[in-house]
């Protein structure tokens, strides 16, 4: 991957930075508030902000090490959504209740995670694992 600086790699750091803080934001809102940390990590207007300006500039990312910090993210929260559809499933049960609060519960958990990861690897201008 291209490893090069320059003022467009610049300004997607910058960008990629923002987009870490916007996901951040929402899932401390889930910590600070009655609602999960996940619930307002997929539904959180900071959040789904961040997902649209990783769609529209990852085509600038590509090739570049930033991509695979733009794909993480993306990959965050699709799977977070993943999660969430299935413990919205098995949670239609009254015996499937408790599993699905510890599915949300960990899923809380791993997006906290991926967030401070991701965001740590970008300060150290790391790219992210594939």
């Amino acid at each position: 991957m291209n490893t090069a600086g320059g003022t467009e790699n610049s300004n997607l750091t910058t960008l990629t930075h923002v987009m870490y803080g916007l996901h951040a934001f929402s899932a401390v809102t889930g910590l600070l508030t009655p609602a999960f940390v996940v619930t307002a990590f997929l539904t959180g207007w900071p959040s789904l902000i961040a997902v649209l300006l990783n769609y529209m500039k990852r085509g600038e990312a590509r090739g570049t090490w930033l991509e695979s910090h733009f794909r993480w993210q993306l990959r965050t929260f699709w799977y977070a959504v993943l999660w969430i559809g299935l413990a919205i499933l098995v949670g239609l049960t009254i015996i499937g209740l408790p599993i699905a609060w510890m599915i949300v519960f960990i899923a809380g958990l791993w997006v906290l995670y991926r967030i401070a990861r991701g965001w740590l690897r970008l300060n150290g201008r790391q790219a992210m694992p594939i």
